[in-house]
């Protein structure tokens, strides 16, 4: 081998060295850098002639294992997903208070009902009641707190999906950018510092959705979706969309690298914090809070049951009931039993007595004869029974009554054979004396059978958005409403496997009148309602409460009556007793309180309560229902915070076992130093040794 041969050869193994020293040295600068992934040299022998010429640095790489990346990015999907979750549902959990302390919003109630029994002692005390009034009014407000929380909550996790959007798509294209500047940088030997940028940003993407990641062998990266659907890498960069739909799953739309139109990434969404979040908003916190308003629903129809069961004395001038949604023939029609309306002077005595038997659909005035009637002509006869002592009037699915003379009006219920229709008496179903009230409609047993007249416009749609059982859009649904016809007609246009949602489950009518769809897989949501019941009444959802919009958002609208809450005294904390007036003594006394008793003991009547939320339908008392909701929310919670600390713990094994890999080992890097450079001093004394021989050769040819 020529001088020049060995000189060469030593050169190269200097540089070689130099390049592994300077990437020593950038690894032990970088030894707390989070993230950063160390370098290697990769090195290669020169060959010429079949003879060894020296050495040459092949490329810089990272130390990257991809195994052990996926595993990462796998684990801390996860961990960002659960966590999500278990933070927002400790704090919905916290909404509600400690169950055990005396300041919960479950105590309220117990505390609700312990002021009207107070107050059944001594019920002509103003003290007394304006106090059960302030308890009636600190729950339903604590109950609006809630639900405006719960709705906080869930417009947090909408922003927080936007904007999850948004930084998705661009550490997209910016991945996609730096493949241009990897490969670049590999064709001149050390791409590894566009590599670290780059996954710096994948490990950030794959906190936010759950990704695959592949470098190829130039050193480019193809991001996939799980499903394996290219996401960049390949053609350039996906585009993501959120798709906001109020009372509907939220969908995330993506348009593929050169595709023109747009598919469902919701499906393959199977971790990351967009998951988390997309479950928190549509499922999770809808839950609770469906929960929520069932449970002060039915708290509020007990308090209601007692009241419209009792009397304030001296009884209302006028009643008017709530929005039934109904026409007069069709609330009336279904009634069975007997009820007792009661025209009442303000001393308590009685003016006249108005016995409606439905069960024989006749009335009777004061004893006297009966008289037939019919749900067609129920308005007529009863303002005939009424006489001049009162009228009665229908508007706007409510009925009204009203006494004349100074005189007041009161109802009480035979004691065999109580008036009943859905479970509820005569002036209970149409909300004559409701205590708390609501803007919407918040109870769904309309009572409405299958060969009662539907009564919506035909031709006007609702239109459904169908999701599988992740959320994702499956299809919407817009059905037209039936012209003319029955409940069942309506309901065979609703299950229709054509112009309706029979491919998907199937609506029906139970006993009490309730609409009810039963998915097949998935569920249904309702993105626009046009329809209505009559000439401005309501729409098929906020009739039969249909979609986890019209359900869910109960809780917060509920008030006391505005005449009661400004007037104490009109509370119904007494009962009509007509076996009285036999005697010649009031039939209404201001000191009476079992009507204040019943109050107090709604708790304690069972109630039927509906499917929402993860809690089947059940029937027990509000009390019992109560410490359900306590339990589930509580459950809820803990197995979110659970499941979360399981995520992060594998997140943590994870990213630990990665590092040992892929981070910096100061005695490796000592090791790989040394080697280094005594390879620098080898080739440089073999570089001196050569000098030597070439100034000696030289010498003898000079001599």
């Amino acid at each position: 081998m020529s001088l020049n041969s060995i000189m060469s050869s030593a050169t190269t193994g200097l540089m070689a060295a130099q390049t592994g020293l300077r990437a020593v040295s950038d690894n032990v600068a970088n030894v707390n850098t989070a993230g950063y992934v160390r370098k290697l040299v990769q090195q290669k022998p020169l060959i010429s002639a079949g003879l060894g010429v020296g050495v040459d640095v092949a490329r810089i790489i990272l130390a990257s294992d991809q195994y052990l990346q996926k595993a990462a990015a796998t684990a801390n999907a996860s961990a960002a997903q659960a966590s999500v979750t278990a933070d927002s549902l400790d704090r919905a959990q916290a909404l509600f208070g400690d169950p055990s302390g005396k300041d919960s919003f479950f105590a309220r109630l117990d505390t609700l009902y312990a002021a009207f029994s107070a107050a059944a002692d001594e019920a002509a005390s103003s003290v007394r009641r304006g106090a059960a009034l302030d308890t009636v009014n600190t729950f339903l407000s604590e109950a609006g707190r809630i639900d405006a929380s719960l709705g906080d909550l869930a417009r947090e996790a909408d922003s927080r999906i936007a904007a999850g959007v948004d930084r998705v798509n661009q550490l997209l294209l910016e991945i996609n950018d730096l493949n241009g500047q990897v490969t670049s940088a590999r064709v001149h030997g050390d791409s590894t510092g566009s590599e670290t940028i780059q996954n710096g940003l994948i490990d950030e993407l794959a906190t936010l959705i759950d990704i695959n990641a592949t470098r190829r062998e130039n050193g480019a990266v193809v991001i996939r979706a799980s499903d394996g659907v290219p996401l960049a890498g390949i053609d350039g960069a996906a585009k993501l969309n959120y798709v906001r739909s109020d009372g509907a799953t939220g969908e995330i739309t993506v348009t593929l690298p050169g595709a023109a139109g747009q598919s469902s990434l919701r499906a393959r969404l199977t971790g990351g914090e967009l998951r988390g979040l997309l479950d928190l908003r549509d499922k999770e916190l809808p839950a609770i809070g469906q929960q929520l308003s069932e449970f002060v629903t039915r708290a509020v129809d007990e308090l209601n049951r007692a009241h419209n069961a009792a009397s304030a004395v001296p009884p209302p001038a006028s009643l008017t009931g709530r929005n039934t949604g109904l026409d007069l023939p069709t609330a009336v029609s279904g009634f069975s039993g007997t009820t007792s309306l009661a025209i009442v002077s303000p001393n308590g005595t009685l003016q006249r007595q108005v016995d409606i038997n439905f069960s024989a659909g006749t009335m009777s005035v004061d004893g006297g004869a009966a008289t037939a009637f019919t749900p067609a002509n129920f308005l007529t006869q009863l303002n005939g029974a009424l006489g001049g002592m009162g009228t009665a009037s229908f508007a706007n699915g409510a009925l009204s009554l009203n006494a004349s003379g100074g005189n007041g009006i009161a109802f009480t219920e035979s004691a065999a054979n109580p008036s009943a229709k859905v479970g509820k008496t005569f002036s209970h179903f149409f909300g004559l004396n409701d205590l708390v009230t609501s803007d919407r409609f918040a109870f769904y047993d309309t009572g409405l059978k299958a060969t009662d007249a539907h009564g919506f416009t035909a031709g006007e749609t609702i239109t459904f958005r169908v999701a599988d059982s992740e959320g994702a859009r499956i299809r919407d649904v817009a059905v037209a409403v039936p012209a003319g016809g029955s409940m069942q007609d309506l309901l065979n246009a609703l299950n229709a496997t054509s112009g309706g949602v029979g491919l998907y489950g199937q609506f029906s009518l139970d006993a009490d009148g309730q609409m009810a769809f039963s998915p097949t897989n998935g569920g249904i949501s309702v993105i626009s309602d046009n329809t209505q019941r009559g000439a401005g009444g309501p729409s098929i959802s906020e009739l039969f409460g249909i979609g986890g919009a019209q359900r869910s958002g109960r809780a917060g609208r509920f008030e006391i009556r505005a005449d009661i809450a400004a007037d104490p005294s009109k509370l119904a904390l007494a009962k009509l007793d007509l076996t009285q007036d036999a005697a010649g003594r009031p039939v209404l006394s201001s000191g009476d309180g079992a009507g204040a008793l019943l109050l107090a003991k709604a708790g304690e009547t069972n109630a039927a309560f509906d499917a929402a939320g993860g809690l089947g339908s059940v029937t027990m008392s509000v009390s019992r229902y109560a410490s359900e909701l306590a339990g589930s929310v509580g459950r809820r919670a803990e197995a979110a915070i659970a499941r979360r600390d399981t995520a992060q713990a594998v997140a943590a094994e994870a990213t630990e076992r990665r590092a040992s890999v892929e981070g910096v080992n100061l005695d490796e890097e000592l090791v790989a130093m040394t080697t280094y450079q005594q390879a620098f001093n080898a080739s440089a004394r073999v570089i001196q040794a050569s000098k030597d021989m070439y100034d000696t050769l030289l010498g003898m040819m000079g001599a």
